[in-house]
C-alpha cells in the first residue's frame, strides 16, 4: 500500500534511529493520557452531540489505528486484545471494515475506561516490540505509518480538548477541567493594521525542503495566481466581535449567507458558543471555568457563517487559503499552542518583525473563504489509508494556522484543517482580508 505521507529520505535503520522513533512514540502516547488525567470516570463516557466523541473512544481509536495499520500487517505473532474493538473503534474506514455509527459512541458503556487503558497498554507493548525489532524489508514503510499514526494521535489530542470542553459545558454545575491553567497575559491587543501583499504567482502546498511530513491534502505543491490584497495584522478580538453583536449582527439577514441565516434562526444563535450574558456582563466557558470575556483576546468558537457575516458587516471578507498561506510564509513558528498551557486564546505579543502579522500560528484556527477541495493534481491513494482526507472534500471550509490546543510540532503553514461551515465547537476564529 503506498504511504499517505511523502516519501521519507532513505535512512539507515540502525538501533539509534529506531530508538528515537520509539521515544517519540512514547512521548505522544503519554501526552494523550496526561490530557485525560484531570477527568473523572464519568467524564470519559459522555457524547454531548453527534460531532463529539467520548474521551474513552478517542483513547481507544488512536490505539486501534496503530493496531490496524501497523501491528496486524507487520508484527507476525500479534494478537488483538479483543477482535470486537476493530468494529467499535474504526472511525470511518469503510474499506477496512464496517465502522460503529458515530452518533452512538456515547452508548458504549463497555469496554470500560479501565479496559480501554488496558487496550492502550497492550498496543504500546506490541509497538515497542515492533520498533525494537524493525524488520528491514518493511522498515521504511513502517516508519512512514508510525509518523502518520503519531500525527493522527496529535489531531485527536486537540479533539480531546475540544470535546471535553463541550462535554463539561453542558453541565449546569459548570465543572472545571483544570484549576491550574496558565493565566492570560494582562495586556491590550495591538491596533489592527492592514498589511499589503502584491499580486503574483505563488507556490502553494507542502514544501519538502521545509516540512518533512505533510498530509496528502497539502499536496502537490502548485502555482496559483494571487491578486493584490490586504490582510489584517491580527485576528478579530472578542471586543470587536461584541460591537457586531451590539449592532444587531445576529438579527440582520442582509449580513448572512442563506444557509447561515437559517442556522441563526434554527439554533437561535446570538453570540459565539459558550458565551453567556448575565447582569450586562458577558462571560464565557473556558477549560479553566467560567470567566469574563477577555475583550483583547481573539474571538473563538465561531462558525464560518459567523466569521463571514462579521466580515461583511466590517466591510471586508475572509482571506482565501492561498492568500493566508502567502501571508504566513516566513512567520515565526512560536505561538500559543497547547504547550503554553493556556488552553484558551490570549492577547497577541507584538511581532519583532516590521509589518509582520501576529498569531498566524496558534491561538485560533482561522476560517478562510476557501472550500475544502483537492489541489490540482491531487490523487486519492489506494487502500484504506487513502480515506484519511480525500473523501471529505465536499461541503467543508478550510481553516489554517493551528490553535491553543494544537501541539506545536504538529502544525505548519501549509496545514489544511477543515470543518462544516456551521461548526463552532472547534477553537476557530478568523482574521479579515480586503482588496488592495
Amino acid at each position: 500500500m503506498p504511504p499517505l505521507t511523502q516519501q521519507l529520505e532513505e535512512e539507515t535503520l540502525d538501533s539509534r534511529h529506531t530508538k528515537e522513533w520509539l521515544r517519540r512514540y512514547q512521548r505522544i502516547r503519554e501526552t494523550s493520557e496526561s490530557l485525560c488525567a484531570p477527568l473523572h470516570t464519568e467524564d470519559y463516557v459522555i457524547q454531548s452531540m453527534d460531532d463529539v466523541s467520548p474521551p474513552k473512544w478517542h483513547l481507544a481509536h488512536v490505539s486501534w489505528f496503530f493496531e490496524a495499520f501497523l501491528l496486524i500487517p507487520f508484527l507476525k505473532h500479534y494478537r488483538p486484545l479483543d477482535p470486537a474493538y476493530d468494529f467499535l473503534f474504526n472511525s470511518y474506514y469503510e474499506t477496512h471494515g464496517t465502522p460503529f455509527p458515530r452518533p452512538e459512541r456515547g452508548a458504549l458503556s463497555r469496554p470500560t475506561v479501565e479496559e480501554v487503558y488496558r487496550y492502550r497498554a497492550h498496543v504500546d507493548r506490541s509497538m515497542t516490540e515492533l520498533l525494537d525489532h524493525l524488520p528491514e524489508e518493511h522498515g521504511g514503510e513502517i516508519l512512514r505509518r508510525v509518523e502518520l499514526g503519531l500525527h493522527h494521535e496529535q489531531q485527536h489530542q486537540e479533539l480531546l480538548l475540544m470535546d471535553i470542553k463541550h462535554i463539561l459545558a453542558q453541565n449546569p454545575l459548570c465543572p472545571i477541567y483544570r484549576h491550574d491553567l496558565a493565566p492570560a497575559p494582562p495586556q491590550a491587543a495591538a491596533a489592527l493594521e492592514w498589511l499589503d501583499h502584491a499580486a503574483g504567482i505563488r507556490l502553494v502546498g507542502q514544501n519538502p525542503d521545509v516540512d518533512r511530513f505533510a498530509y496528502d491534502n497539502e499536496m502537490p505543491r502548485h502555482r496559483e495566481f494571487v491578486e493584490a490584497f490586504q490582510l489584517a495584522s491580527r485576528p478579530v478580538t472578542n471586543g470587536e466581535f461584541l460591537h457586531f453583536i451590539r449592532d444587531g449582527g445576529y438579527e440582520r439577514p442582509e449580513l448572512w449567507l442563506s444557509d447561515g441565516w437559517q442556522q441563526v434562526k434554527q439554533a437561535r444563535w446570538h453570540a459565539p458558543l459558550y458565551w453567556l450574558e448575565r447582569d450586562g456582563e458577558w462571560r464565557y466557558m473556558t477549560l479553566g471555568g467560567q470567566k469574563p470575556v477577555d475583550h483583547h483576546a481573539p474571538v473563538v468558537h465561531v462558525s464560518f457563517h459567523e466569521a463571514d457575516a462579521y466580515a461583511r458587516w466590517a466591510g471586508a471578507r475572509l482571506p482565501s487559503e492561498a492568500e493566508w498561506e502567502t501571508a504566513a510564509a516566513g512567520v515565526e513558528s512560536s505561538g500559543n499552542f497547547v504547550e503554553r498551557d493556556h488552553l484558551q486564546p490570549v492577547v497577541a505579543v507584538p511581532s519583532n518583525a516590521l509589518k509582520a502579522p501576529t498569531q498566524m500560528l496558534g491561538d485560533v484556527w482561522e476560517w478562510t473563504g476557501s472550500a475544502y477541495r483537492p489541489y490540482p493534481g491531487f490523487r486519492t491513494l489506494p487502500g484504506s489509508l487513502g480515506e484519511y482526507n480525500g473523501k471529505f472534500m465536499s461541503g467543508q471550509m478550510v481553516l489554517r494556522g493551528g490553535c491553543c490546543a494544537t501541539p506545536a510540532d504538529h502544525v505548519r503553514t501549509t496545514y489544511r484543517n477543515f470543518f462544516p461551515p456551521h461548526a463552532r465547537w472547534a477553537f476557530s476564529g478568523f482574521r479579515l482580508a480586503r482588496e488592495a
